[in-house]
């Protein structure tokens, strides 16, 4: 379907040529078109201009913007949408005086969720995860990366990355899977991590290779879960799986799993709560995207990532959710944005690539996601009737999104 958008007041994000990441003061640089129009033929982006070069086009639905601002739908590179139940309980806990580590301590956390997940039905656990992913399109999420991790064993692991892959397959986003069993010590394991990280080298990477179920692997590189030595073990055995890195690190703690992540050329390194100098001096000039993940930062009520001080440096930075039942309950982007800007002192501008240009790099999707470029996705935001762009993240316990237009389809 040929789907015209006119009258647009503001058309965000346009790039004849995107790059693949923009870093340091490019950040700050948000191209945009007044007064526009853009057309989506099918599922790509297919022209856009201003309304006085409005060209004769037939088409086969006309959207008309009038006050209204269009942007590229966001792409959350940080999720673990695909869980059971929820940990709600422990939210109370936290509430009443416990930590975080205290919670995993007594047996709740990530084994709780893996406890639940393990007693999960495959088809279940499906429409647990279909319900928020589908939430979370109507709140302009396009593309969005999905994490295992709270399976902690072959079988429940690989029914996670099956369900990831069977919502890809039904839902007009863009999905990346991400194999995480290195995410905590179960039970079956305790005091012996290096069994459980021989099992994961041994019996699950090949089986999660074999069927082709994930993109990615990440390992949770923090004191009391794995460490930097337990990074490099299973980045190199996944290297020769053909698996990209990504890496949860310096959450809590800044124990050199930033430099292990650059090492092995990880495609990202995700929280960065708490970062050094020699953090940010590894990071520059190398490929890997710092992702910050402000909304943990905010329900856990820990240290913000740094991302003044990491844009200060000429770096990139990516928004992501971090979408799980224990930290981050939520998979709203747009809270996010809102988040970064406030707690993290970034502009409108520095906000909207990290979360939508720079996201895409996150989770390998440059080419197809994050801009306005002519043969991009057709996955745009169209939101109500606001003043400006910085509006969104001012307005930040409003819902500003009218439309969602996810790969040519009109979300409801």
């Amino acid at each position: 379907m040929k789907l015209l958008l006119v009258n647009i007041k503001e058309l965000l994000q346009v790039r004849e040529e995107a790059p693949s990441k923009v870093a340091g003061t490019d950040m700050n640089i948000l191209p945009t078109l007044k007064n526009a129009w853009l057309l989506l033929d099918g599922d790509c982006i297919s022209d856009f201009g201003t309304m006085q070069q409005l060209p004769k086009i037939s088409v086969e639905k006309t959207i008309d913007c009038t006050g209204k601002i269009v942007l590229p739908t966001w792409c959350d590179s940080h999720t673990h949408i695909v869980y059971a139940g929820n940990r709600e309980q422990e939210f109370v806990d936290r509430i009443n005086g416990l930590t975080y580590q205290q919670i995993a301590e007594n047996g709740g956390g990530i084994l709780n969720s893996a406890k639940k997940l393990q007693n999960t039905s495959e088809a279940d656990l499906y429409e647990q995860s279909a319900a928020r992913l589908e939430e979370v399109i109507r709140m302009g999420t396009g593309a969005i990366e999905i994490k295992s991790g709270y399976g902690l064993t072959t079988e429940a692991e690989l029914k996670m990355l099956r369900v990831a892959k069977k919502l890809e397959e039904k839902y007009p986003v863009a999905v990346k899977t991400t194999f995480l069993g290195a995410h905590a010590v179960p039970n079956e394991f305790k005091g012996n991590k290096a069994g459980y990280l021989n099992h994961i080298i041994t019996d699950m990477l090949p089986k999660v290779a074999n069927e082709k179920l994930a993109d990615y692997v990440d390992i949770f590189c923090e004191e009391g879960y794995f460490s930097v030595e337990d990074t490099h073990q299973l980045l190199g055995a996944a290297n020769s799986y053909g698996f990209v890195p990504k890496i949860h690190v310096n959450q809590f703690n800044a124990i050199g799993g930033v430099k292990a992540g650059v090492v092995h050329d990880a495609l990202s390194v995700d929280h960065l709560e708490v970062l050094t100098e020699a953090d940010i001096e590894v990071l520059q000039n190398s490929n890997t995207m710092p992702v910050a993940l402000p909304s943990c930062s905010y329900f856990l009520s820990i240290p913000y990532t740094p991302g003044r001080k990491l844009i200060d440096a000429g770096l990139p930075l990516a928004l992501a959710t971090d979408y799980n039942p224990g930290s981050t309950p939520s998979g709203n982007m747009n809270f996010v944005v809102a988040t970064a800007c406030i707690k993290m002192r970034l502009t409108p501008e520095e906000a909207i690539n990290a979360a939508t240009l720079n996201g895409a790099y996150a989770m390998g999707l440059s080419a197809s996601h994050g801009s306005i470029t002519k043969g991009k996705a057709a996955s745009v935001i169209i939101t109500k009737e606001i003043p400006s762009y910085g509006y969104l993240p001012y307005a930040f316990g409003s819902n500003c999104i009218d439309t969602v237009i996810a790969n040519g389809k009109i979300i409801a």
